[in-house]
């Protein structure tokens, strides 16, 4: 991984109220092609996406969404 820049991206992530809610956005997001890994904070709000190749945000917003979650700009 010498001599390659870390892509990460971080969306904001409402609806979730609980652990349960965390797992399925990770799990989601785990799901998509590209994601190396996924750290949600419930906290906060947030999802922070490390990718191992460029991912479009839209299909990370998507796979969030079909999860039953909402993704704010």
């Amino acid at each position: 991984m010498f001599g390659k820049e870390k892509i990460v991206k971080t969306l904001n992530v409402e609806g979730m109220s609980c652990m349960h809610c965390v797992k399925k956005v990770e799990t989601a997001l785990k799901e998509v092609k590209g994601v190396k890994s996924v750290k949600v904070d419930l906290e906060n709000k947030t999802a922070e996406v490390t990718l191992k190749e460029d991912v479009d945000t839209e299909v990370l917003k998507k796979a969030v969404e079909d999860a039953g979650y909402e993704v704010k700009e």
